[in-house]
């Protein structure tokens, strides 16, 4: 005999199984929590498994936040200082040649770039820093600026977005990263990020990005003072971009930190909360074909769960990450390869590296090579 909750669950595992996609509203009514968290995650493991096998991939990278002073104050960042703060800093061209240096040495095939909106800094610093990386270390793929960030430049310079994302490309930008998305219904976010990028600046920053051959990957921040419905919502606009530029590559659902933050008051997503976000994205976002365990902030035992819960990417290495641990992350700064390996294979998946765009990676040492695309659907 079918019980209540399986039975409430049985139309969509019919959709999920026949590879038919949700509707928004059967979308939201998972998060309810009589859903039951493990058959969902084992329709979030079909649609994975069915896209990427048994892979867990992950990569050699490295962060760059070359300021933390911003002209932002959102409410659920405790990264940010102000300009004549002790902690406030920014990051010389010796500096950052230095870091773009350890991260070659380190065998390092990514450099993930964001940081704050220095308003003493124009755009010409933010473009040297991808100019002066790319020439010294063009083997490094520069992952850089998020959408706030494009908009940031484009007020500056009083140009359009197109104009900007195409001379960063031009300097040796690789791709975009997903941040910047946090929730995307004006609900939720005129309260935590009130004056910074809107959603429509966020989708017309990727579209374009799309549209001139850049990949780029999204994000969600959860597990704060957004419900069931904005999340959903979220999902289901970045589906919609997707279906029309085809140009995300992984999904990664951020959990909200709040220490430091002035939403300190607000206790951390579960790790239960954090398996069943993972799961809806997994299943909701049909036409992405990574899913990103983020171990900096799930923490690692969780993102080792993720990868039965519709995530194939554990990240990486991750060397200088500061915005996530300034937020209260415990997680450690930095994972060997050996470490990520582990993990991987404790989790019952086939350890593969791979590069920002998805390649397979063949190494000798440091040195590395890109081979044949990962055959995601």
């Amino acid at each position: 005999m079918i019980s209540a909750v399986k039975a409430s669950l049985e139309p969509i595992r019919e959709k999920v199984t026949a590879g038919e996609r949700l509707t928004a509203a059967e979308a939201e009514s998972l998060w309810d929590e009589s859903i039951d968290l493990h058959e969902l995650g084992e329709l979030a493991n079909l649609v994975r498994e069915r896209k990427n096998g048994n892979a867990g991939y992950y990569n050699i990278n490295t962060h760059l936040n070359p300021t933390n002073v911003c002209v932002y104050r959102c409410i659920f960042c405790a990264f940010r200082a102000d300009l004549r703060e002790d902690r406030g800093y920014w990051m010389n061209d010796e500096q950052i040649l230095e870091r773009g240096r350890e991260a070659v040495e380190a065998g390092s095939t990514e450099m993930h770039i964001v940081g704050g909106l220095h308003h003493q800094k124009g755009y010409d610093w933010y473009l040297n820093i991808i100019r002066i990386l790319h020439d010294a270390y063009p083997t490094l793929h520069l992952k850089a600026w998020t959408p706030v960030e494009i908009n940031w430049f484009c007020h500056l310079t009083k140009r359009s977005k197109l104009d900007i994302l195409t001379e960063l490309k031009e300097a040796g930008l690789g791709s975009l990263p997903g941040g910047g998305a946090e929730i995307f219904h004006p609900e939720v976010r005129d309260k935590i990020c009130e004056h910074k990028a809107d959603t429509k600046e966020w989708f017309e920053v990727h579209r374009i990005a799309h549209s001139i051959g850049l990949r780029s990957n999204a994000t969600m921040l959860y597990g704060h003072i957004e419900n069931a419905y904005h999340r959903t919502d979220h999902l289901i606009r970045l589906r919609d971009l997707q279906d029309e530029t085809g140009g995300f590559q992984t999904f990664i659902p951020l959990a909200f930190h709040p220490d430091n933050t002035k939403l300190a008051h607000i206790p951390k997503p579960s790790a239960a909360m954090s398996l069943r976000t993972m799961a809806i994205s997994r299943i909701v976002l049909d036409n992405f074909p990574h899913m990103k365990a983020y171990w900096i902030m799930l923490g690692i035992g969780t993102a080792q769960a993720a990868l039965a819960y519709g995530a194939d990417d554990i990240d990486g290495t991750v060397r200088h990450e500061l915005i996530y641990h300034d937020a209260g992350a415990e997680t450690p700064e930095v994972l060997s390869v050996e470490e990520i390996q582990r993990l991987i294979r404790e989790a019952g998946r086939d350890p593969i590296e791979r590069d920002t765009l998805y390649h397979r990676v063949e190494r000798d040492g440091a040195t590395w090579r890109a081979a044949e695309a990962v055959a995601a659907t």
